[in-house]
């Protein structure tokens, strides 16, 4: 059976841009290769977009993070250089974490019993996604490979990945 490698976020704002950290351009390299790795074994490859309009500053999520980002079919917003392999799917979510997970594994026919995620923010969107999936996946194994995540700040990285310990998600990497 076919995995799924979800790949969270890597975009160009978040690596490079106005979010970008320290440690988000020191796990580029490893998730490149997790990605090509799926690839090279035909399994399934998803990658979220984080997108937004010109009008996110007068968002809910704007007025508590005004730093304009991931704007939609602009730079930032693309999915970072060297990452993308063909036939991925890709989600464009407007808040942290994608609810439709479900109805997007009936869409492309996607049966898996393991799901792993990597990307960014390990502490906003890898880990509501990773929970969410849980929640709409209870007997899958899901996975997150600390080696490809980063958070806003190491702190609140290593809070989210106690959370996500505690909500029976695999972590590996460390």
């Amino acid at each position: 059976m076919r995995k799924t490698l979800i790949v969270v976020d890597m975009q160009n704002d978040f690596v490079y841009g106005p979010l970008s950290t320290d440690e988000s351009k020191l796990i580029v390299r490893n998730v490149k290769n997790k990605i090509y790795k799926y690839n090279e074994q035909g399994d399934w490859i998803i990658f979220t977009r984080d997108t937004h309009y010109d009008d996110y500053l007068s968002t809910n999520e704007g007025k508590k993070l005004p730093i304009s980002h991931c704007i939609k079919n602009t730079y930032g917003w693309k999915i970072a250089e060297g990452l993308e392999v063909e036939n991925c799917i890709y989600i464009n979510k407007s808040t942290f974490g994608w609810i439709y997970w479900r109805e997007t594994f009936g869409k492309y026919n996607i049966r898996s019993e393991e799901i792993e995620l990597i990307g960014l923010c390990t502490d906003i969107c890898v880990v509501s996604n990773a929970i969410i999936l849980k929640a709409s996946f209870p007997n899958a194994e899901i996975t997150v490979d600390v080696s490809c995540c980063a958070g806003v700040t190491p702190e609140t990285h290593k809070a989210a990945l106690e959370t996500m310990k505690v909500c029976q998600i695999n972590i590996i990497g460390e």
